[in-house]
């Protein structure tokens, strides 16, 4: 489960995809199966979530991981980069950022 609190020492990628809303729910399923059969399967993955706007043209998605290194190692390995050429086929645009949370309120 994901707990957003500062100075967690947990490492946050906030991803975002630009898409058409044709593709919205194809690249949403084939975020769902990459989560739900390889990436929560990795060393360090905590936990993520995915959020998509009211005009299905951009997708947001939060993961934590406990370190920078297992984020990235996920990423090189030969499974993601696969799968990533087809996310990267139903969508104009994607790019993981790495924050760190500096506050959280409410």
């Amino acid at each position: 489960m994901q707990t957003i609190i500062k100075d967690s020492g947990h490492q946050t990628v906030i991803t975002t995809f630009e898409m058409s809303p044709g593709t919205c729910q194809d690249l949403l399923d084939a975020l769902a199966d990459a989560y739900e059969a390889f990436i929560s399967k990795q060393p360090g993955f905590i936990a993520a979530s995915l959020h998509v706007n009211d005009a299905q043209t951009r997708i947001a998605n939060y993961s934590q991981w406990q370190k920078r290194e297992d984020f990235q190692a996920m990423l090189r390995s030969d499974e993601m980069r696969k799968r990533n050429r087809k996310i990267n086929e139903l969508c104009r645009s994607f790019e993981p950022v790495m924050y760190e949370v500096t506050g959280t309120f409410g």
